[in-house]
């Protein structure tokens, strides 16, 4: 099979976007065979991407459906570059010309706005607190938990938001041991379905830069989840307010959140080239 795709990035976080309305896909299980995603995902051999965004038909009330699958061939509910890129590929297809889009996600609808100056604006959804819902095994739901993995133990907070994060606190994210560090708690035994990373070092109440190793794609130049898990967790223990810039490798998101309604993620989102390439189904 011929498959049509676009190369897209939110901050250096690069996606395979592809349009399953307007061209046939499998209708069950994966959208595409595990090990086919892994070959299309390899950035010697394939097309290189950290995930592999499908859109689709909305099953419900919704403009669309959307689904996300790692590099690794995992599928995963929530992807804040991800879904800002999605917003961008519909408008850019002429599948929509709305400026306010919903989309059905694993995790549940979400909405999509694109500004005046044509950043895009996410509700991410209200933060998830309680063990189950994030989920991890913990005895009860607590501002930060303590992880141990032999001899070390890390304290970090941790946060539901359609997926599983936890954030550590650190004094600069230069020299964070993110390689080391990140894939012990990516699959921590209390997080039985892995969990996302974050090392964030807080500038100032409105501040932070922040470094994420992401479940099933390794650290990426940006995470708009993680930056959204980072502040929330980093305003439960009242070191950040409600407005707060988040600086990642790739670039820059604004995060709201006043402990009301959804959180608000804003960010750019960017068209690198459309292609095509054989896969065998």
């Amino acid at each position: 099979m011929n498959l049509r795709f676009t190369k897209m990035h939110g901050l250096g976080n690069d996606f395979m976007v592809i349009d399953g309305i307007r061209q046939s896909l499998p209708e069950t299980g994966l959208p595409l065979p595990a090990d086919e995603i892994r070959r299309l995902a390899d950035r010697k051999f394939g097309v290189g991407f950290d995930q592999m965004l499908i859109v689709q038909p909305a099953q419900g009330d919704a403009d669309f459906r959307y689904r996300i699958l790692n590099a690794d061939g995992s599928e995963v509910s929530q992807c804040g570059n991800g879904a800002r890129c999605f917003a961008r590929f519909v408008r850019e297809q002429g599948l929509t010309d709305k400026k306010s889009i919903r989309v059905e996600t694993a995790a549940g609808q979400m909405t999509l706005s694109v500004t005046d100056d044509d950043q895009i604006t996410v509700d991410m959804g209200a933060p998830r607190w309680e063990p189950d819902a994030i989920p991890m095994t913990a005895k009860a739901e607590a501002d930060s938990y303590f992880l141990v993995s032999g001899t070390q133990a890390w304290e970090v907070g941790a946060v539901g938001l359609g997926n599983p994060h936890c954030t550590l606190l650190v004094e600069n994210v230069d020299t964070a041991p993110v390689d080391t560090v990140g894939p012990l708690l990516e699959s921590h035994e209390q997080f039985p379905e892995r969990v996302n990373v974050g090392f964030m070092q807080i500038v100032n109440r409105n501040e932070i830069r922040l470094r994420v190793y992401e479940r099933g794609a390794g650290e990426t130049l940006a995470c708009g989840s993680g930056a959204c898990a980072a502040v929330v967790i980093g305003q439960r223990r009242d070191w950040l307010d409600d407005t707060v810039t988040v600086h990642l490798p790739g670039g820059t998101l604004h995060v709201c959140y006043d402990g009301q309604g959804g959180i608000q993620m804003t960010g750019p989102a960017s068209h690198v080239y459309d292609g095509a390439i054989e896969i065998a189904l």
